[in-house]
């Protein structure tokens, strides 16, 4: 018997870390629902938004704190301590990114959001609803093994279409008419949702790693 399924097979059923990942990816795709919200809505509209995401920000860093707070206090753990410490910081990290990303569209007040902007805020959205699939996997990963690579491959697709829509931004802000200033604070705000996808991939990297060694 492999060393990892002799350790899962020592493992507690009612193991705390399971529930707390997914209480957080629940968090995750909340704010994703509302990220894509924000890009439709109106200035004032974008306000009452961005504070819901701060709130839902609050909430995934105090269960984040419970997750690491169990981390030291836990001998036994369902997975590699490193692996589930870095599957909550990078669930954290998408977290940061989606809140900093509506954070400075309303400090930085942009005269518009180009269509592009919209179409990165619902990939983000669907990134956060493929990692909420995949963690409620976790719970049973020899049965939920091809959902969980299922939704890794789809995390990946979202990436690349993130990385294409960035492309297509830069170019936009560089080659159309716009003043420095605007350039300035499209091109600030693109960069942070384009580190919010990139961090869902990585997320999708971690939970594959999780299924290599365990399913």
């Amino acid at each position: 018997m492999k060393i990892n399924n002799l350790l899962s097979f020592f493992t507690p059923r009612d193991s705390k870390f399971i529930p707390l990942l997914k209480e957080t990816a629940a968090i995750l795709v909340e704010a994703g629902v509302l990220m894509e919200r924000f890009f439709y809505a109106t200035d004032k509209q974008q306000k009452e938004i961005g504070g819901l995401i701060k709130e839902q920000e609050s909430k995934a860093d105090k269960t984040t704190g419970r997750i690491f707070k169990a981390l030291n206090e836990s001998f036994i753990t369902p997975f590699d301590r490193e692996d589930i410490n870095e599957l909550a910081n990078y669930l954290d990290d998408v977290m940061d990114s989606i809140n900093r990303s509506v954070r400075k569209v309303i400090t930085h007040s942009p005269n518009d959001l180009p269509k592009y902007f919209k179409k990165m805020s619902g990939i983000i959205h669907r990134g956060t609803e493929e990692i909420a699939s995949a963690v409620d996997g976790l719970a049973s990963l020899k049965q939920s093994d091809k959902d969980i690579r299922r939704s890794c491959r789809e995390i990946k697709k979202l990436e690349g279409q993130a990385d294409e829509l960035y492309e297509e931004g830069i170019i936009d802000l560089f080659h159309g008419n716009l003043k420095p200033i605007e350039i300035f604070k499209l091109k600030e705000i693109l960069q942070e949702m384009e580190k919010a996808a990139n961090k869902i991939n990585q997320t999708g990297k971690i939970l594959k790693t999780i299924i290599v060694k365990y399913a």
